[in-house]
């Protein structure tokens, strides 16, 4: 179905179809193309970090991180419950175990359970900035350092969140705050892990390219096209990120008065506008008649079917992915649109 607010667009009104074009002009379509290291020095400067490492998507820029941190079969990995499967699937892709954390009420992990879930296996915690949130990395860091862990942020939905972990993972996935359609992007300070996961994304080719490879790898890399409409997104990251504050401060005051609604916890950037709904399935249906599109909340990563727990019905997690939907939420939004989405929401709870 074609909606009129759909939950999520690209906003592709800079440099992106020059960018492209030249690239075709230029016959750089490949990942050996110059707007992929440009992207990547760009990126890393924006995070204040030393190196940006590009790749096929966020999921794959979590497992070469992992990966590069030698973190395999035996090892255990801190993974939040309310989440996104491919920040558990990244851990089980390496044939290590992804052990999970109930959420706070902001929605991010709570860091007052991770330590009763660290064991001899534990090899790292992977955080996720849920919808824009940033966790609390400052908790989250004194347990690491406490227990000799490394720190892997999944920031898939949080750009402009600025790192404060060994590294951190990005989605450039077409919903996301800057996208390049597909694709993702890890950042770091270490020179090690860079230099590992460059290898990594590009099948650990050796130096002399004689097709000996010497570990498992993958072909993860990123295109010249995608990294040229990445370079553009990020160009006008600043301003994206000021729309999207504008369209959380306009839907926080316009819902604020609707009695069935609970307007959640601010975010550190939008990613997409939460919230918990009465009758959210209804609800949701009525607005899908409007021409607008809704989204539910993850669900807990213990009702999935490969890491089920009968017990996924006592989380927190579980409550919050009963009754959670997210609206429409893209930097070209405007108030006139909020104020028709709004009146929707409003025109549905009058009636019942």
């Amino acid at each position: 179905m074609e909606y009129k607010y759909p939950v999520s667009k690209p906003s592709l009104k800079g440099k992106e179809l020059e960018y492209v074009t030249k690239a075709i002009n230029d016959g750089w379509i490949s990942s050996q193309g110059p707007y992929v290291q440009e992207f990547e020095k760009a990126f890393a400067e924006f995070n204040g970090v030393k190196h940006g490492v590009a790749c096929s998507s966020g999921t794959a820029a979590l497992t070469i991180a992992l990966r590069a941190l030698n973190i395999g079969p035996g090892d255990e990995v801190i993974v939040p419950e309310f989440t996104m499967i491919a920040s558990a699937w990244a851990v089980t892709y390496t044939g290590a175990k992804p052990v999970f954390v109930d959420c706070k009420d902001d929605l991010t992990i709570d860091a007052d359970l991770i330590e009763e879930k660290i064991t001899s296996r534990t090899r790292a915690i992977m955080p996720v900035h849920i919808y824009g949130r940033q966790c609390d990395m400052e908790k989250i860091m004194d347990i690491a350092y406490n227990y000799n862990l490394k720190v892997i942020e999944d920031s898939a939905e949080a750009h402009g969140v600025k790192p404060t972990g060994d590294m951190a993972c990005f989605s450039l996935f077409a919903n996301k705050i800057i996208s390049a359609g597909e694709g993702g992007v890890c950042v770091t300070n270490d020179d090690h892990l860079a230099k590992q996961m460059v290898h990594l994304r590009a099948m650990a080719f050796t130096p002399e390219h004689n097709f000996i490879h010497k570990k498992i790898a993958y072909n993860f890399r990123m295109t010249n096209l995608q990294a040229g409409v990445a370079l553009a997104q990020l160009e006008r990251i600043e301003e994206m990120l000021a729309k999207r504050k504008k369209i959380e401060d306009i839907y926080d005051e316009k819902l604020k008065n609707i009695k069935q609604i609970k307007v959640m916890p601010k975010r550190n950037v939008l990613w997409m506008y939460d919230l918990l709904a009465e009758n959210k399935h209804a609800l949701q249906k009525h607005l899908e008649g409007c021409g607008i599109e809704t989204r539910q909340f993850f669900k807990p990563m213990s009702q999935q079917p490969m890491y089920y727990d009968p017990n996924w019905k006592t989380l927190n997690a579980a409550k919050f992915g009963h009754s959670g939907i997210y609206l429409p939420t893209y930097a070209d939004l405007t108030e006139e649109d909020q104020e028709y989405i709004v009146s929707k929401i409003k025109e549905f709870y009058d009636k019942i």
